[in-house]
């Protein structure tokens, strides 16, 4: 089992170049499905706790509780993304990612089960929840990995701009998934919105375990650059001949743009995650929506949020790699778009305005872990990548969910930033928009440094 997950390295078959072009798309193509597919069951088995909260509200777990039991996800999700991100390094990451997904939906499907019995207290739903997390946290990592490793530098933004839609609509159908089963299966108790999105992810795991290559060298071919005429990158070259935790020192512990980038990833988690998080309860509460119509939200964010992956992706191949510059023309356009969400009263208001948020802050949300895979070798993009998903996941969700939640809460006191004593849903709008300044200025940073890179190999 400990050699299950090695990358396999076969004796070269001997194919031409020409011959390895035109059966590359379809082996990609492959490998492209699962971990597409296997990342889309995560965000079923993730965003469903969000279309779920209303109810559990209704059955008496508080604001306050859902914000610790989401917390608890990201923390156990941001420390596994550089634990378990060092670990995948090297390792064949389409198969660990599958196996991965397998321990999550088990996690979801004993919490539903729990609920349906009635047999769910506070602590179990934090603890199972967490551990959810902790199994998810290497899968856009993962993700990112194996399409690295099948396509060259001139096209990555592209595809991995189509990859992100896995998540996207993930997200927008977790909601309505969830509930269709709740309601039709398990007759609307809301244990089967739990119950059915684990149910498909486990057969999605276990069909990901047996399906494509996780790279064309597992196939007995040459790296992609060689398929395709580009050179091996010189960081790949020296991390070739070091050892893992040499390559971690080397490219990841001593690099300011990976340490820049995880700061930046902090402040757009606050405003993407404090959006996908809140929107059905924001919108129930303060707004008056029924329940469907607060799940739908999830719908329209995630929908703008497809559309803009792969817009934004492949417009920063378009720019030569200039993954900064994209992100903050994304972001200063938030700053605008949010005005919609804050101040819009009737569903069609509010979902078009979600529309075009998430539209706009997956760009970002997106493009800096494109950016990463251009400052690290191919060896350690599942740990600085892991690097900026802890970030955005112990710090952006802190303030995204426990932080939102104890400004949001009635029955609390507020959050005081800054001297400000923050209280109420209006409030939170203050901290989405600290949260956009923050990121541009640190992008704006970054943005040197890519500029830099990318001259230097035009030259």
């Amino acid at each position: 089992m400990l050699h299950y997950f090695d990358l396999k390295r076969p004796q070269k078959l001997g194919l031409s170049i020409n011959e390895q072009k035109s059966r590359w798309f379809r082996e990609f193509l492959k490998s492209f499905l699962v971990v597409f597919f296997v990342y889309f069951c995560m965000y079923l088995i993730r965003n469903n706790l969000s279309a779920a909260q209303p109810l559990l509200v209704k059955d008496g777990i508080s604001t306050t509780a859902l914000g610790w039991i989401g917390y608890g996800f990201s923390l156990a999700y941001g420390i596994g993304k550089t634990v378990l991100g060092y670990v995948v390094d090297g390792k064949n990451t389409k198969k660990f990612m599958s196996f991965l997904l397998i321990l999550a939906a088990i996690m979801t499907l004993i919490i539903g089960v729990a609920l349906l019995m009635n047999q769910a207290p506070v602590g179990l739903i934090l603890v199972l929840w967490s551990l959810n997390g902790i199994f998810q946290s290497p899968g856009g990592s993962a993700s990112l990995s194996t399409i690295s490793r099948w396509t060259t530098t001139t096209t990555r933004g592209r595809y991995i701009g189509i990859w992100n839609i896995s998540h996207e609509f993930g997200g927008a159908v977790a909601g309505v998934i969830a509930l269709w089963g709740a309601n039709h299966l398990f007759g609307g108790n809301v244990g089967g919105m739990f119950i059915f999105p684990a149910i498909i992810g486990l057969i999605v795991g276990f069909w990901g375990l047996f399906f494509g290559a996780d790279d064309p060298q597992e196939l007995g071919w040459d790296p992609s650059e060689i398929i395709f005429g580009e050179n091996i990158s010189k960081a790949d070259q020296s991390a070739s001949k070091m050892s893992k935790w040499t390559i971690f020192k080397t490219f990841v512990m001593k690099s300011p743009w990976v340490w820049l980038l995880c700061i930046a990833n902090v402040f757009v988690y606050v405003v993407r995650i404090g959006i996908v998080n809140w929107a059905p309860l924001y919108t129930v509460q303060q707004l008056h929506f029924t329940v469907a119509q607060g799940a739908n939200t999830l719908l329209l964010f995630q929908l703008g949020g497809i559309i803009g992956s792969v817009v934004w992706g492949w417009f920063s191949d378009l720019l030569k790699g200039r993954r900064a510059v994209v992100s903050i023309i994304c972001l200063a356009l938030t700053a605008f778009v949010v005005l919609g969400y804050r101040y819009g009263t009737t569903p069609m208001m509010i979902n078009t305005s979600l529309f075009f948020l998430g539209m706009l802050i997956y760009g970002p949300q997106l493009l800096i872990g494109v950016s990463v895979i251009s400052f690290v070798p191919k060896n350690a993009l599942n740990v600085s990548d892991g690097l900026t998903g802890t970030f955005a996941y112990i710090f952006g969700d802190l303030m995204a969910q426990v932080g939102f939640a104890a400004i949001a809460d009635p029955k609390q006191n507020g959050l005081s930033i800054l001297g400000m004593n923050l209280h109420g849903w209006n409030d939170t709008f203050i901290v989405f928009y600290m949260a956009v300044v923050l990121s541009i200025i640190i992008l704006a940073i970054i943005a040197v440094g890519e500029e830099k890179r990318i001259r230097q190999q035009l030259n």
